[in-house]
């Protein structure tokens, strides 16, 4: 029986191990989690168990969102729409304009949510440069991008 999404609480501050553990069940890649450019990390907790999680890189007015991840048994409840809003809200407060991603299995979430798909040759000097982009992720990921609008006043 999957468990309430929207009782969970989103905040930052998720063990490291338990992020690797939760990505590694998603299938998506734990390198590059560690070390002066490892990205931040937002969790979903329900109680101290993490349910979702999502990762964001910002360098400058670009951002790169990675990892966005949540537990099998969290999934249907809306979560990962929470989780996506929580990192681009944070990446909006971060002086953040544009918020790129690559994906193998969720481009039409995210273009539901208003990414748009671009050539990868479109990426920015500063995306281009990461791991995400330069090795983790194949050729044939789906390449997408959202302008962030300024935050609310």
């Amino acid at each position: 029986m999957a468990h309430r999404a929207e009782k969970t609480a989103i905040r930052a501050g998720a063990e490291p191990g338990a992020i690797r553990r939760l990505l590694a069940s998603c299938g998506l890649p734990t390198a590059g989690l560690t070390g002066g450019l490892a990205p931040r990390f937002l969790g979903a907790f329900d109680g101290e168990t993490l349910a979702g999680t999502v990762g964001l890189e910002i360098y400058g007015e670009t951002g790169l969102l990675r990892s966005l991840a949540v537990d099998p048994r969290y999934r249907g409840g809306g979560l990962g729409g929470r989780l996506l809003a929580a990192a681009e809200a944070c990446a909006r407060a971060e002086g953040v304009a544009a918020l790129y991603l690559l994906t193998m299995t969720a481009e039409p979430f995210f273009r539901s949510r208003g990414y748009r798909r671009v050539a990868r040759e479109e990426a920015p000097p500063a995306i281009r440069g990461t791991s995400e982009f330069s090795s983790l992720c194949p050729q044939a990921a789906a390449f997408l991008v959202k302008e962030l609008s300024a935050p609310a006043a």
